[in-house]
């Protein structure tokens, strides 16, 4: 099937669901919660009964979003085994949907329908409506709304071009095409509220937060040998500025912007130790994913992520993982 089919074949299976499960990674951004907040609009408006679980809240400055009031994060509350159909979307991998026993071991009349333009890492969805040539998984939406004829109103677009902006640094980074600033300025057409989005998801920094950006910034280096840019962001240096995961959202992007190099790496320290690493290049010939891939993570050919489960010390030589 072709994704045109795809997407008809995905609106069948919802119309015909009873209840249905949507879900998104941990720790979502923008473009995971305008994902689910899209879908929540259409199950609302064919009077579905759904419930939405992710395993952390929406952070507070995408509060204007609707119905992130109504994501679910306490998995306790959530009986998986009465959904006959559950739809992920924006979550890279089955790991991120924080359902993994859940869904390999589902029923055999549960149904799963993927929305994603991650590349493709795990096989086990029912129907993938995936695109990774996408700037953001509200652009995939974007496309089953317009193949299936769905009506999009003011909030739909406010939703579809938050996931498309803060996805793509405001049509900073390279994954922004022809077809997605067409996207863009049909949802202005259709009534989205740029000024509103870019308020809440771009000028949205604290103090600490845009103090914590300087440090990452004032300790840049450079892998002279792969021309390599890096920095590390220490758990304490977080904990000092007070800075929550939406104000630290983009900064990678940001960073990337540093001209002349093949690429960026941040490193973030997470409270148990855990290191968190996001490449990010604008190299036309460059694929920072299988870097990503031989550290054990993996993403999109210029934006991807690993987390590695060692210590970081900074020495004489530099900074050094152990």
């Amino acid at each position: 099937m072709n994704l045109k089919e795809r997407n008809k074949k995905a609106y069948e299976q919802i119309k015909n669901a009873k209840k249905i499960l949507l879900t998104t990674h941990g720790k979502p951004d923008g473009d995971a919660v305008s994902s689910v907040c899209t879908m929540m609009l259409l199950l609302t408006d064919l009077n579905k009964y759904f419930v939405t679980y992710c395993s952390d809240p929406a952070p507070e400055p995408l509060h204007f979003l609707p119905f992130t009031e109504k994501i679910e994060t306490d998995i306790n509350k959530v009986d998986f085994a009465s959904f006959d159909l559950i739809v992920p979307v924006d979550c890279g991998s089955l790991s991120r949907t924080n359902l993994s026993v859940q869904i390999k071991n589902r029923n055999t009349n549960q149904y799963v329908v993927e929305f994603d333009h991650h590349p493709k890492v795990d096989d086990y969805a029912d129907l993938e409506i995936r695109d990774p040539l996408a700037a953001s998984s509200t652009e995939v939406l974007y496309g089953f709304f317009r193949d299936n004829d769905l009506k999009i109103n003011k909030q739909v677009a406010n939703c579809i071009l938050t996931g498309i902006l803060t996805d793509t640094g405001n049509f900073l980074y390279p994954s922004t095409t022809d077809k997605t600033i067409n996207i863009a300025s049909e949802m202005l057409l259709c009534g989205a509220k740029y000024p509103l989005i870019t308020e809440e998801t771009w000028r949205n920094k604290s103090i600490g937060a845009m103090k914590l950006w300087g440090k990452a910034i004032g300790a840049l280096e450079i892998n002279k040998k792969y021309n390599l840019a890096f920095t590390v962001i220490k758990y304490k240096d977080i904990l000092e500025s007070a800075c929550n995961n939406a104000e630290m959202e983009g900064i990678s992007g940001f960073l990337s912007n540093l001209y002349g190099i093949n690429g960026l790496l941040l490193i973030r320290e997470t409270a148990d130790g855990t290191l968190k690493g996001s490449l990010r290049t604008t190299h036309p010939d460059i694929d920072i994913s299988k870097l990503a891939n031989r550290l054990g993570g993996g993403g999109h050919k210029k934006a991807s992520g690993f987390v590695l489960h060692l210590g970081i010390a900074h020495g004489e030589s530099g900074w050094r993982v152990s």
